[in-house]
């Protein structure tokens, strides 16, 4: 399939990395578990945010909550603390809690000093809600699932209905999982943004495509089968390696909100639209020291909030280009962008 610059609609100025992808931000690997079976369309993403023990490293990170109606975990010691020491899974609302047990027990066989000579493991887990086409009471989705999507993390990411994009829908077409990146310059060095998100949000005629709203020329192609509220949510993780103290990624994480917004999205009551983000380049070690870290002049951060509002626009899109057409619970089918996108560009 066609990702969105494949269509000539490019977003925004600055030059995307290799792949156009979260993994352009060196270490980062993405894997998905994906369940379809009859109303049973549900996943697991799991983002590794880099190559080593991430608990005795740990990486800087901040989250910021645009709107709150969602069940994440982890974010309150990531926000206090400001490091992220485990991997990221998404998955849906319902399986928050098996995704986070599974987590623990990924970290306890990567680490045996966690709870045993040293303190617990902060597992952070992020969820959308895919009830329109997965029967989400059915509880499938399973610890091994996790771990599936753990140990095949690889670099080339796979977009739209895997994983924890499975059953979601975005703007009342099909959603689910998209990837865009942007590279930086400075005097003191090249770096990188990579955004991946899970995009379960949107009224259609809402919906803007590159500062044209199309929406409604897409609601008058075809009856939608949903309820059109608002009332879905999105995950945007921010990865980079760019040198930053936690509170500068808090600023710059919030930029994910302009390039949901673009999109069309107002954050509706019952949306959940969360970002985290962490970098690579200062470790935290575990043990007690003192940590030097080299971090950017807050003068420098303006090519960073750009790369971030751009490159989640891009991910929301892509996430929408590039899934399948998906039949679930009740029989309802959600559709891909790509089948309109010809007539509306």
């Amino acid at each position: 399939m066609k990702r969105i610059r494949d269509y000539g609609i490019n977003i925004g100025t600055l030059p995307t990395g290799k792949r156009n992808e979260i993994t352009d931000v060196e270490g980062v690997k993405v894997g998905h578990e994906t369940i379809s079976s009859g109303e049973v369309q549900t996943g697991v993403t799991a983002i590794i945010p880099a190559n080593d023990n991430l608990f005795q490293n740990k990486l800087i990170a901040a989250s910021h909550v645009f709107n709150g109606f969602g069940k994440t975990t982890g974010l309150v010691q990531l926000n206090e603390l400001g490091t992220l020491e485990t991997p990221i899974l998404l998955t849906n609302t319902l399986s928050v809690g098996t995704c986070t047990t599974a987590l623990v027990r990924y970290m306890l066989e990567q680490d045996e000093t966690i709870g045993n000579t040293t303190g617990t493991v902060n597992p952070v887990v992020g969820e959308c809600n895919d009830m329109v086409l997965n029967n989400i009471r059915s509880l499938q989705l399973s610890e091994e699932d996790a771990f599936k999507a753990l140990q095949s993390a690889q670099e080339e990411v796979v977009e739209g209905s895997v994983g924890a994009g499975r059953g979601m829908k975005c703007f009342g077409l099909k959603g689910g999982i998209g990837t865009s990146s942007r590279k930086l310059t400075y005097e003191h060095g090249d770096y990188t943004f990579g955004i991946l998100v899970l995009s379960n949000f949107g009224k259609l005629e809402e919906f803007r495509l590159n500062g044209k709203q199309v929406g409604m020329q897409l609601k008058d192609q075809f009856n939608s089968e949903i309820d059109e509220t608002d009332k879905g949510s999105i995950m945007m993780i921010v990865a980079t390696d760019l040198p930053v103290t936690s509170q500068q990624l808090k600023r710059i994480v919030k930029r994910t909100g302009n390039g949901l917004s673009r999109t069309g999205s107002f954050m509706g009551n019952g949306s959940g639209d969360v970002a985290i983000g962490y970098s690579t380049a200062n470790r935290v070690p575990h043990s007690s020291s003192v940590t030097q870290m080299s971090v950017v002049h807050e003068n420098d951060l303006d090519q960073a909030f750009q790369a971030v509002a751009d490159a989640t626009e891009e991910a929301i899109l892509n996430s929408m280009v590039m899934a399948e057409a998906v039949t679930g619970r009740n029989e309802i089918t959600l559709h891909s962008l790509s089948n309109y996108i010809e007539g509306i560009i």
